[in-house]
């Protein structure tokens, strides 16, 4: 397993991300349990997760089955670089109670004090904004983490889904309290969908932030979705399935799949390379279903991609530019 530092800190953290939202609507206890087990065992130290990862009646239930895992003992916790998040609404029996979600002070208070109790933990390593909060001054944001720091409960902030001028912001006003600020930010970002490369990259580049991409296979469309439905493996529903309605897409994800052919790439684990290869990016987050789908994840880290396929890549999804030339000159 290769390891890097999580932006500007001297924190050490694997090149992948074990995302953990299928946990429990998706993957039961016991399957989850075997999926960290796994990760571990192959040095992916960097979990992600956050408190209302459960959804609808049973937010909370992914954190509740991280703690079971780490309450089995054996190093779990001190292994695990553990990364949690804040913003949605957690009000009793799932009503939308006033100062039950975003950033006051008051829920920050509140919502560690939760996860930290779900997670079986008394310390949070990165503890991240899941959105901005337009209605909270960062002074009061971060007077509130200052005293989780102060106390031991967290030790790293991190961001999620912030623009480029938020980061700019938060880490200004961190800066004149002489905190340390943001450390991460953890944003949409993949070959289909590199508006980050914009603004949000380049501020995170600026200020010392650890890029975590997430969504990076956009939701299976890089996994190899169409040649998956010509062998019957898979059904697209929802979002993608509206996606792939649009035949400049499909033209694209078809161009993209047989290049990978060409090459004899796997396109889940070719997608997770890209970014590995993305300046400013951590690793980006892999959220399994199974312990099979974490072994592809993984084999990721060991694929090197040539010149011919990158140029390839860019010419199939050419990026945005560098700002501003972008959008201007």
């Amino acid at each position: 397993m290769e390891y890097t530092q999580l932006g500007r800190t001297g924190l050490k953290v694997s090149r992948l991300v074990l995302g953990t939202m299928n946990f429990g609507p998706q993957t039961d206890e016991a399957t989850s349990h075997a999926i960290m087990d796994t990760a571990l065992d192959a040095g992916l130290n960097f979990f992600d997760t956050a408190n209302v990862y459960g959804w609808a009646e049973n937010k909370g239930r992914t954190e509740s089955i991280i703690g079971s895992w780490f309450a089995q003992g054996d190093g779990r916790r001190d292994r695990t670089v553990l990364a949690t998040k804040v913003y949605g609404n957690m009000g009793p029996d799932g009503e939308a109670w006033p100062n039950h979600d975003k950033l006051s002070a008051l829920n920050i208070r509140r919502a560690v004090e939760a996860s930290l109790k779900r997670l079986g933990t008394d310390y949070i390593d990165v503890y991240q904004f899941h959105h901005i909060d337009r209605a909270t001054p960062f002074e009061e944001i971060w007077q509130a983490v200052d005293v989780l720091i102060q106390q031991g409960k967290v030790l790293y902030a991190g961001s999620s889904n912030f623009p480029g001028y938020k980061i700019a912001q938060a880490n200004e006003a961190a800066a004149r309290r002489g905190s340390v600020g943001l450390v991460s930010e953890q944003c949409l970002y993949n070959l289909f969908e590199r508006r980050a490369e914009m603004e949000v990259i380049p501020a995170a580049q600026e200020y010392g932030l650890g890029v975590i991409p997430w969504s990076p296979l956009h939701g299976g469309l890089l996994g190899g979705v169409l040649k998956k439905e010509t062998e019957g493996k898979r059904r697209t529903e929802g979002r993608a399935a509206a996606t792939l309605a649009d035949p400049a897409v499909r033209a694209q994800l078809q161009a993209y799949e047989d290049l990978l052919d060409k090459h004899g790439l796997q396109p889940g684990e070719t997608a997770l390379a890209w970014l590995l290869t993305r300046p400013g990016v951590t690793g980006p987050i892999v959220g399994p279903r199974t312990p099979d789908q974490l072994a592809g994840a993984l084999r990721a880290l060991e694929l090197e991609l040539s010149e011919e396929v990158l140029a390839g890549l860019d010419e199939i999804f050419p990026g945005p530019g560098p700002s501003p030339e972008a959008f201007a000159w």
